[in-house]
């Protein structure tokens, strides 16, 4: 099973992946293209309930695009499922989960609706037995390919900046500290200029009615060390933004959610 979902990990990543090149082709698509979602798989937890398991693929290779929640963006008709509003270009896999409960009907559907630039598209997510995934098939997709490492690779944690307020014209801080279990081990006889990398954090704009600038969007650790990131954050219009510190070992994702509240 998790070969047949790697193979077909490849093929779309030979469709939604493009160099340099095929970019300079492509000048057509930096804007004005559709946002395609994507069903990536479903996941038993160990208490027994299920994920659906959703990420997306933004077509255009410049333009960043926001569709809130309702009739464009929708899950399961009128649900809001957790699901992002602020589109980064090209492919975003294995995003965001639904959690669903233990007795939820294998033949029922998980529908994430998108319309953007006058496109409506849908991915639809069942209990299809071959689009069962585990945390070793998350890791093909999101990592370079190949065998999940042994021994097993668990999630990187991730801590750091509560829910909070911040003012339209002033510019707040946020701080999130990563650590990881040190799988996967650097390469043997990679070539190396210095520390080996370690787990990474990066900071997303997740939802939100306006623009977010992050002064240091990315912090890179030190393997085996834990990583700190501390940027500044600042918005270009007032409401509720949802930002996300992303800690990463390479395979596996970790996401932070803070909320915040930008008043005038």
């Amino acid at each position: 099973m998790r070969r047949l979902l790697f193979v077909v990990a490849l093929a779309l990543a030979l469709v939604f992946t493009t160099g340099d090149d095929m970019r300079a082709q492509n000048k057509g698509v930096l804007t004005g293209q559709n946002v395609a979602p994507v069903f990536e798989g479903w996941q038993r937890q160990p208490d027994g309930t299920i994920s659906m398991w959703f990420g997306y693929f933004n077509r255009n290779f410049e333009e960043v695009l926001d569709i809130p929640v309702g009739a464009n963006n929708t899950i399961d008709p009128g649900m809001d499922g957790g699901q992002p509003t602020h589109f980064l270009p090209r492919r975003q896999r294995f995003l965001f989960k639904v959690p669903l409960p233990k007795d939820w009907p294998k033949e029922r559907r998980m529908v994430w609706t998108l319309t953007a630039h006058g496109r409506t598209d849908k991915a639809q997510g069942w209990l299809q037995p071959e689009w069962e995934v585990d945390d070793g098939v998350i890791q093909m997709n999101i990592g370079p390919g190949g065998a999940p490492p042994d021994p097993p690779n668990n999630w990187p944690k991730i801590t750091g900046s509560p829910n909070q307020t911040a003012t339209l014209t002033g510019t707040m801080i946020l701080q999130a500290r990563a650590t990881d279990d040190g799988i996967p081990k650097p390469r043997v006889g990679a070539r190396s200029r210095g520390p080996a990398r370690g787990v990474t954090i990066r900071w997303i704009q997740y939802r939100g009615p306006g623009h977010v600038t992050f002064g240091t969007p990315i912090a890179t650790g030190e393997y085996g060390k834990p990583v700190d990131s501390s940027t500044t954050a600042s918005f270009g219009a007032p409401g509720t933004y949802v930002l996300w510190a992303i800690a990463s070992d390479g395979l596996l994702e970790t996401p932070l959610a803070v909320t915040v509240t930008v008043k005038q």
